[in-house]
């Protein structure tokens, strides 16, 4: 059983956990919790390594039955005490699972007919959420521009709920995104918009950007984007939280595109 905090694992899921610079470099990200977990094994991911409480994976919860098909992979796994698993937690109650995986890595499959782009999305629970939305809505690609939180910090990978490995996800330049969608149309989603949100042909090869919580889309966006998209609301609302604005025209498109 590890015992110690100052474990070499648990000061790396720690590090992992609290520092975007660590998880780049090491391109790993840490998972909390059977649910999660799995939906990354299902997805075609092994981890480095598993930590696990005794209560967590006593017979019949569902941490026995992670603990059991990772063993059965050869993956190490970790026994921990109660206290360790709380000083490598992210969460408030840990769940008594935690895993090591690799980043994910999608390819793009061309050509892309509905790309959602985030600008200055800085909540990390929405970009989680979002990312969800756009799985559910069947979007092909969904990039972040600079001043995006990071979509593999804890609190948006816990919102997205396994999206990040079915979704394909670019951390990228504006020149990139441009680049990658240069055959879409591009809109952004604006409260003040030209066009009705459920007035636009979204069957057409199409591209929407969603801007920070705070200031909207930035001008980069701006410049580049042919038409705004609007979501008409009554004279007591002024905005849409982003990841509400982004379920409402991702699953207007997903409507049109039957």
């Amino acid at each position: 059983m590890i015992t110690s905090p100052q474990n070499e694992r648990v000061k790396l899921v720690r590090s992992l956990q609290s520092q975007t610079k660590v998880r780049r470099e090491l391109q790993r990200l840490v998972l909390e919790g059977a649910r999660l977990i799995r939906d990354a094994f299902h997805a075609g991911y092994l981890p480095d390594f598993l930590l696990y409480t005794a209560d967590a994976t006593l017979p019949g919860k569902a941490g026995a039955e992670t603990l059991s098909l990772f063993q059965s992979q050869n993956v190490p796994c970790f026994l921990t005490s109660d206290q360790v698993m709380a000083s490598a937690a992210d969460t408030q109650t840990p769940q008594g699972l935690i895993a090591v995986f690799p980043l994910p890595t999608h390819h793009i499959t061309l050509p892309v007919t509905l790309a959602l782009i985030l600008d200055g999305v800085a909540d990390p629970g929405n970009v989680g959420t979002i990312l969800r939305t756009a799985g559910a809505a069947g979007v092909g690609a969904v990039f972040l521009a600079p001043n995006c939180a990071d979509p593999y910090n804890p609190k948006a990978l816990r919102a997205g709920m396994g999206a990040h490995f079915r979704v394909p996800i670019r951390i990228a330049t504006w020149a990139q995104i441009r680049a990658e969608c240069q055959e879409l149309l591009v809109y952004v989603a604006d409260g003040q918009g030209t066009v009705r949100y459920d007035q636009i042909d979204w069957v057409r090869p199409s591209a929407l950007i969603i801007g920070g919580e705070a200031r909207g889309a930035a001008s980069e966006a701006w410049k580049w984007a042919g038409n705004s998209a609007a979501i008409p609301m009554s004279n007591a609302s002024e905005s849409l939280n982003a990841a509400a604005a982004a379920a409402v025209i991702l699953f207007e498109a997903r409507r049109q595109r039957g």
